[in-house]
């Protein structure tokens, strides 16, 4: 067995957790918020980020970190991105041990643009680290259906050992050695799907959407290269599916946002009442100064930047796009 702290009470956080305990791992789950921290330990569910599902009587639950992580092998790291720098600094200050941490949040840091691993493997001070991505909406994943992810790290025996670690008959875990790109597939193909919520919002058909996704992809897979990830990389499940699913599921938080703001809405009155966090919203403004600093042009991220930050309308940011200079399909 395995002592498992998850750091993050939301969605994903909780059905990781929950996989866990079901193989029959020591699992703590630390949430911020109380009620869900108490809803878990006593009535094992967590009604406000994943409403319906009933938990494994087995995990544990609490508010309080050091507690978390005490004896803890492995940490995942599963707080939204913008928080993971607080949360993880506080999860592993006094530690004695140097467990393994497994970061699953998509997003980018966004005050030095670093990735989330090269954040974790600072905090942790040389701590292993390892990256999980892929098309996981949690409520598919809790509910057992065949699902598919891949695990990233330059240690390949540590990958193996998350990848024994994840892995059940309904959610198979494959390996990778590109850290980098994985973990940018993840974070940048939330504002791809926001940016097909937008024009889903508008109105627009099949073709527009294809187009969207697929240039979408191409920006992202021309970052990653600008940051030394392999190419192949983008074609798989942390890319190429990753992508599919957020771009076009219903269950997408980043593709319901982005329709809303399509149909008219300002991002504030997008996100009224909502606790979940759309990732695409941070990253976003992230990926368009991560692309300046390295000269890489992101003509999508920077136009959907510009709705949500700049008040830039829909209808005009697509024009823009369409209007620009033309160019071959493949360029750099």
């Amino acid at each position: 067995m395995t002592r498992v702290a998850v750091i993050g009470g939301g969605a994903w956080g909780t059905t990781l957790a929950d996989l866990l305990a079901r193989k029959g791992e020591p699992v703590t789950l630390w949430a911020r918020e109380p009620e869900v921290a108490a809803q878990v330990a006593r009535e094992h569910v967590n009604g406000i980020f994943l409403p319906g599902a009933s938990l494994a009587p087995a995990l544990a639950a609490t508010t309080d970190l050091p507690t978390a992580v005490t004896g803890a092998e492995v940490i995942v790291s599963a707080a939204p991105s913008h928080a993971v720098r607080a949360v993880m600094t506080e999860a592993l200050q006094g530690l004695t041990t140097r467990p393994a941490i497994v970061s699953v949040s998509k997003g980018l840091e966004p005050e030095r643009l670093v990735t989330l691993s090269c954040l974790l493997t600072e905090i942790g001070q040389g701590a292993p680290v390892a990256v999980l991505s892929g098309p996981t909406f949690a409520v598919e994943v809790y509910h057992r259906q065949p699902t598919a992810a891949v695990v990233a790290s330059k240690d390949p025996e540590l990958a193996r050992r998350i990848q024994a670690l994840f892995s059940t008959p309904a959610f198979r875990v494959y390996t990778h050695t590109d850290v980098t790109g994985v973990e940018l597939g993840g974070a940048l193909k939330n504002v791809i799907a926001l940016a097909a919520g937008i024009v889903d919002g508008l109105g627009f058909g099949f073709n527009t959407r294809a187009a969207l996704i697929t240039r979408g992809l191409a920006e992202i897979t021309r970052l990653g290269l600008a940051l030394g990830a392999e190419p192949l990389t983008f074609a798989g499940l942390a890319g190429l599916g990753d992508l599919i699913l957020t771009a076009t599921g219903t269950l997408s938080r980043n593709h319901t946002l982005g329709v809303e703001l399509g149909k008219g809405k300002t991002l504030a009155e997008a996100l009224a009442g909502k606790q979940s966090v759309a990732e695409g919203v941070g990253t976003a403004r992230t990926a368009v100064a991560l692309g300046e600093r390295h000269h890489v042009d992101l003509p999508i991220a920077r136009q959907v930047a510009a709705i949500l930050f700049e008040g830039k309308t829909a209808r005009r940011a697509i024009s823009e796009l369409m209007e620009r200079e033309p160019k071959a399909e493949q360029w750099r």
